[in-house]
């Protein structure tokens, strides 16, 4: 698989060589897609609290540059993502294909296609891990692809991007919509959250006497013990999570009811 195919519908970069990806924002996530993205890529990022990169062979660049790479990945918070946008839209240059890390699409797929250049190609995308649950490798890992805009002529664009992504990786792709998206995580991620938020405040949670089951929370839990403020609250914002919630609320108060009167 060679990701000239899917990457670019610029004939002249393919001439030169390796392919430009740029990545805005190199907190956690971006340095993680930085060591995995490397050996396939001329790697540039930007980062105002960064000067140099922790991740052998990436370059920091000023802003302009990462915008002219083939690929920009924007890797912010979501409380940043529109600024952001709004600053790189005049930077970016025709047949760019950008995506974004998210860990909610609705919000950022509107701001996406409000505030880029119509002449930019658009794959709002989750990446199901972080720098906790990759530690065992990306094989099985799952990853959401969200395709908003493309050129005519690069309509299989989010095809090719999934077919690298699985050849490489080892990755499993789903495409959907963004508000599929945000549907089946406000229950899968945002119910996590919630459980794994109840129990670190509890007291310690034993390891000794234990069932399998219950290993398999402790590791939920700790898979997203560490995740940055901004992940967390992305999470806790998805438009579809305050109904998961309620829902959630009223079916624990069905089972205490129950469970009192036994």
């Amino acid at each position: 698989m060679d990701f000239v195919t899917f990457a670019s519908n610029k004939p002249q970069k393919q001439a030169q060589g390796q392919l430009t990806l740029g990545i805005i924002g190199y907190g956690a996530f971006g340095q993680l897609a930085a060591r995995y993205l490397r050996p396939w890529f001329r790697v540039l990022a930007n980062d105002p609290a960064v000067a140099q990169s922790p991740v052998t062979g990436v370059e920091m660049a000023d802003l302009h540059t990462v915008c002219r790479c083939d690929i920009v990945v924007i890797a912010v918070p979501l409380s940043a993502f529109a600024p952001v946008c709004r600053e790189i839209a005049p930077m970016l240059q025709p047949g760019t294909l950008v995506m974004d890390v998210c860990s909610t699409k609705v919000r950022p797929a509107e701001i996406l296609l409000a505030e880029l250049p119509r002449h930019v190609d658009l794959i709002a995308t989750h990446p199901m891990f972080g720098p906790q649950s990759i530690r065992a490798g990306t094989r099985g890992l799952k990853m959401v692809l969200c395709p908003l805009r493309s050129g005519r002529a690069q309509g299989a664009r989010p095809t090719r991007l999934a077919a690298f992504l699985r050849a490489r990786f080892g990755l499993s792709i789903v495409i959907a919509s963004p508000e599929e998206h945000d549907r089946e995580a406000a229950f899968t991620q945002g119910l996590t959250h919630l459980i794994a938020k109840a129990l670190l405040r509890m007291d310690e949670m034993p390891g000794r006497i234990t069932t399998r089951s219950f290993d398999l929370i402790r590791q939920a839990v700790e898979m997203v013990r560490h995740d940055a403020p901004g992940v967390s609250h992305a999470i806790e914002t998805n438009p579809f999570s305050q109904g998961i919630r309620t829902r959630f609320y009223a079916e624990l108060e069905a089972v205490r009811r129950e469970m009192g009167s036994a």
